[in-house]
């Protein structure tokens, strides 16, 4: 592990999973998306999930907390941060505390109330958005992206004239598109998100994409084991990805890998027999 340097302030920088029972948690991801889990921390509260002995995330209970997947951002200085969340209207839910001896952290929300985590301290080196075991997306689901972006900005300092290997933050095709170390990390997205909690799948959160070479496979085995695949709202849908809900009620999306072709239907004769 290394510790926050300047050019990785405002990336991504760990995932974590709230559930209600890791032991079940481990169970479902095994199965959809191949994790093994190891325990981390004091009193098996806490695992880490790996892929091919690569860690991907962290996954933990929080009593009274909704399961939810949440994304840290790294900073340099979690109290700073921490102020300047607030500074901006938005709302410091936990923290920062200390987690000797890798560092410190908070639970955040944006103006429009999704989730996200602010990190300072030791990170993993190689662990990116996009390469390897890590999730290939992360996608803001909010209802003004350019507001978004105005506050993430400021608060993850995205735009530094003083680091010119931060983050940084296009507007392409009606998105907010950020890019760490020149790769497109995350999007964030204008849409009809709602407060309700009538609908829990609208509301604005941040979303995480995890990229599988069987679609079709994946998604069969999350409903299998007590998954819940979204089809309304504005999740996607479209064949190459599926979002879906585990069955503590936390979000994702499962996105075909490219190199990977979709699989189609056989063709059917006349008289119902397949045609190979």
């Amino acid at each position: 592990m290394v510790r926050v340097t300047a050019g990785a302030v405002g990336a991504p920088c760990w995932l974590s999973l709230t559930a209600r029972d890791l032991l079940a948690a481990g169970r479902f991801y095994s199965a959809v998306l191949g994790w093994t889990f190891r325990p981390d921390g004091p009193g098996n509260t806490i695992s880490v999930a790996e892929l091919e002995g690569v860690p991907v995330a962290g996954i933990g209970s929080l009593p009274g907390a909704p399961a939810a997947w949440t994304v840290y951002f790294a900073v340099d200085d979690a109290d700073a941060a921490a102020a300047r969340i607030r500074e901006r209207g938005g709302t410091v839910g936990l923290g920062p505390l200390s987690y000797p001896p890798r560092g410190r952290g908070a639970l955040a929300a944006d103006l429009e109330g999704a989730v996200f985590g602010i990190w300072e301290g030791r990170v993993l080196d190689g662990w990116r958005v996009g390469d390897g075991a890590a999730p290939a997306w992360l996608e803001l689901h909010t209802r003004n992206a350019f507001d978004a972006a105005v506050f993430y900005g400021e608060v993850l300092e995205w735009v530094n004239e003083d680091d010119a290997g931060r983050c940084e933050v296009a507007y392409e095709e009606d998105r907010v598109v950020l890019r760490h170390d020149g790769r497109a990390v995350a999007r964030l997205n204008s849409g009809p998100v709602e407060r309700a909690t009538e609908k829990p799948q609208l509301r604005p959160r941040w979303l995480v994409h995890f990229e599988v070479p069987d679609l079709e496979a994946a998604e069969a085995a999350a409903v299998e084991h007590g998954g819940t695949v979204i089809t309304d709202g504005l999740w996607p849908s479209s064949g190459q990805q599926v979002t879906v809900r585990d069955p503590d009620g936390a979000l994702f999306t499962l996105d075909r890998s490219p190199s990977v072709p979709r699989r189609t239907a056989p063709s059917s004769r006349r008289d119902g027999t397949e045609i190979p």
